[in-house]
């Protein structure tokens, strides 16, 4: 009997499947080795300085170890065959020694795909677990053990317990508070554009005036705008320059691991770490009508090659399905642009092309078609011939102003036969050089220059990628660490900061300058890569990080100011008669018990450290469960109705139709009562008449009447683009806040 072992259960079923009764196939189900949880678990030599790790096999791997070594014992030959980067060939290396055996002597075989033929074919060309990627990920992992192990706990001790910190987290950490604070220097800046339709319905934009070009903030205000509309209504216009070409729009590449989880995020609404998810399973083995699986090839990669075999194999399905126009008379290769080593060696492609989406939607389930789907039409789009567009231009010349209006038309659809055009065809009309053309309307727009936008997970992924931080594997992980650690909210895709997040980057900044560096990280990413080519010596690397690192540490823990207070006040706890503290918490300062966690007793206190007493805000309303009074509490969602019968009684309402005041202001959109109101992304002004009128406002409306001439609207308070305005109710007219008085 034959032992081959694997990472997965689900990967374990699909090779057994392949293989006869003389193979067993079994699943490690990831690392059974690693440092220990409960202790750092790195020593330091004190000859040669070295870091020495101290591997354990925690107690829920060992029943698995167990098992591993009982087939172990039977088997003729044992082959090791994890996933082929650097975390699955330290896998590998830490069974080996976990079941007592040799890794140099133990067969070590690949694959990118889970096929009967790629199986076969790795077993007839095993070769040894291969040390410098071990090194690498041995490096890596101490690395991150080190930062996490004595940065956390400093950060948790000067801060607020439950922080952590980390060589990749923080420095994506600071990139997503950097974007934040550009959002709040942001200054927006007002500008105008004109646009004319000319006869026979041609939409223009001006792009010269007077001899100047017309750029974004060529024109800042309305009183130039109003000018330039004069002097251009007053113009007769010549059609002075009509140009055609024909542009193509280039196939995309296949999918690598950063470009599959941006392009599933946008398209299909999956988070980076559901993605993984469900290409895990279509990589380990899902069912098809020749039984079970693997349908994509190995989904953590930052490679775009692609197997000869499957490149030709697609080229005889794009000539079947399409034609042979669609077909290059070269096959299509890309080049990787982005930073770093290639951690498997080809780009995510489907491994039976027979295996169509059509015929999938029978086997997989909905996000498992969905995404199946993505890779499968992707691969197939990267072989076929460019889409091929005509663009159009026309310049319409006046006096003093020239106007340009353009049209695209497409020729041949090329790979958009495939996966589909969004955009439509904008035809101009056929005109001649020389024609005099008339406006039918002219319109000048008031518009404010935006900030730059927030990071998605998408967008910070490339960010990530681009910079070199992090590899395939790392990506997913880094962006839910942030949302577990409460460093950042998710809302509407946009990837916001919290007060937290502040505050642990400018102590990061002023102390550990590295650890948020960007370049410094990417380079730290680079010398890993030169370890697992053999080029850096692993021990070095981390010698020469860890000291100067502990050097840093011992500063931070005499320079960092802390931000827990905890100031004896000299009275004592009514309760337990211990000594009361002043403490500051997320919510601010507070009074607690220094016998606490046995004492829970506290006060509100005011910025002062006074103490508040805390009043009962009685409501109209009875509760509906035990008829006692309902009494108004805040909560973290703003106010709510709590039944005064608690503990008894635990009956909460929400106030969405309750206010807490009304504004003396009418609406300015229909007239009715504004309220003063509570939801979970804080409090506003609201129309009473809501869903019928939905104005709202964080700040109170006014009386103002718009100052634009022949204009009888109020101005309303609007937040446009992060920024608190006033705008028309009837113009439009935009204006910042502060220069209305």
């Amino acid at each position: 009997m034959n032992l081959i072992i694997v990472e997965s259960p689900a990967k374990a079923r699909t090779i057994k499947n392949f293989l006869g009764k003389e193979y067993e196939v079994i699943a490690s189900k990831g690392h059974i080795r690693d440092l220990p949880k409960s202790r750092f678990g790195i020593s330091i030599e004190d000859l040669t300085k070295h870091l020495v790790p101290t591997y354990t096999v925690a107690k829920e791997n060992a029943a698995t170890v167990k098992e591993i070594n009982a087939l172990a014992k039977k088997a003729d030959k044992i082959y090791i065959a994890t996933d082929e980067d650097r975390e699955g060939e330290a896998i590998g290396w830490h069974i080996a020694h976990a079941i007592k055996k040799d890794p140099a002597t133990l067969p070590r075989i690949v694959f990118h795909e889970i096929t009967k033929t790629a199986i076969h074919h790795a077993l007839e060309n095993s070769r040894s677990i291969d040390m410098k990627m071990v090194n690498a990920q041995q490096a890596r992992r101490l690395l991150d053990r080190v930062v996490g192990y004595k940065l956390s706990p400093l950060l948790s001790s000067k801060i607020q317990k439950g922080l952590s910190g980390g060589r990749v987290q923080s420095s994506t950490l600071k990139l997503v508070v950097d974007r934040e604070r550009e959002i709040q220097a942001f200054k927006p800046e007002e500008y105008w554009s004109i646009d004319t339709i000319f006869k026979t319905n041609i939409d223009a934009s001006l792009v010269l005036y007077e001899n100047e070009k017309i750029t974004k903030l060529s024109i800042t205000n309305k009183t130039q705008a109003l000018k330039i509309v004069k002097s251009v209504n007053a113009d007769s216009f010549v059609i002075s320059e009509i140009e055609t070409k024909q542009r193509k729009s280039a196939t995309p590449p296949p999918f690598m691991t950063s470009t599959l989880q941006q392009t599933a995020s946008s398209k299909l609404g999956f988070t980076p770490k559901k993605t993984m998810m469900v290409a895990q399973t279509l990589y380990e083995g899902v069912r098809t009508p020749d039984g079970t699986s693997g349908v994509i090839t190995y989904m953590r990669t930052d490679s775009l090659n692609m197997a000869k075999e499957a490149v030709e194999a697609v080229r005889e399905n794009i000539v079947a399905r399409f034609g042979e126009k669609y077909l290059p008379i070269e096959p299509k290769s890309y080049d990787k642009k982005t930073k770093g080593a290639q951690e498997a060696h080809e780009a995510i492609r489907p491994t039976l092309l027979s295996f169509t989406p059509e015929i999938a939607e029978k086997f997989l389930k909905t996000d498992e078609i969905k995404l199946y789907r993505l890779i499968y039409e992707r691969f197939m789009a990267c072989q076929m011939n460019d889409a091929l567009f005509e663009q159009q231009s026309i310049s319409f010349v006046g006096k003093t102003s020239t106007f340009k209006a353009s049209g695209r038309k497409l020729l041949f659809d090329g790979f958009y036969a495939l996966i589909g055009n969004e955009d439509k065809d904008k035809l101009l009309p056929t005109l001649k050089e020389g024609d005099v053309i008339e406006i039918q309307t002219i319109k000048p727009e008031q518009h404010f220059t935006e900030p730059p936008a927030r990071y998605s997970e998408a967008s910070l992924i490339k960010k990530l990628e681009s910079e070199g931080i992090g590899r395939p594997s790392t990506y997913a992980p880094t962006v839910a660490t942030l949302s577990g650690r409460t460093y950042v909210t998710i809302e509407k895709k946009q990837i916001i900061p919290t007060e937290i997040a502040f505050t642990v980057t400018e102590i990061l900044e002023k102390n550990f300058a590295n650890i948020v560096d960007v370049s410094f990280t990417a380079n730290m990413e680079e010398k890993l890569d030169e370890v697992a080519e053999g080029n850096v010596d692993w021990q070095k690397l981390l010698s020469d990080f860890y000291f100067p690192f502990m050097e840093q540490i011992e500063q931070g823990k005499e320079k960092i100011t802390s931000l827990k207070t905890a100031t004896p006040l000299g009275r004592k706890c009514p309760k337990c008669d211990a000594e009361l503290l002043l403490r500051s918490g997320k919510f601010g300062n507070f009074v607690a018990c220094s016998a606490f966690p046995k004492c829970k007793y506290t006060e509100q206190v005011d910025a002062e450290g006074n103490k508040v007493e805390v009043t009962v805000e009685l409501s109209d309303e009875k509760c509906e469960k035990c008829g006692k009074p309902m009494i108004i509490k805040n909560g973290r969602n703003g106010k709510f109705l709590a039944c005064s019968g608690y503990p008894d009684c635990k009956n909460t309402k929400s106030m969405e139709s309750g206010e807490t005041k009304s504004s003396q202001i009418p609406c300015p959109e229909c007239g009715g009562k504004l309220l003063w109101k509570q939801s979970r992304r804080g409090a506003f002004w609201g129309c009473e008449t809501y869903p019928k009128c939905k104005f709202i406002s964080k700040f109170e409306p006014t009386t103002l009447a718009c100052k634009e001439k022949e204009c009888t609207g109020v101005l309303a308070p609007r937040v446009y683009r992060n920024k608190e305005i006033y705008e028309c109710v009837k113009c439009k007219v935009r204006t910042p806040r502060e220069e209305v008085k």
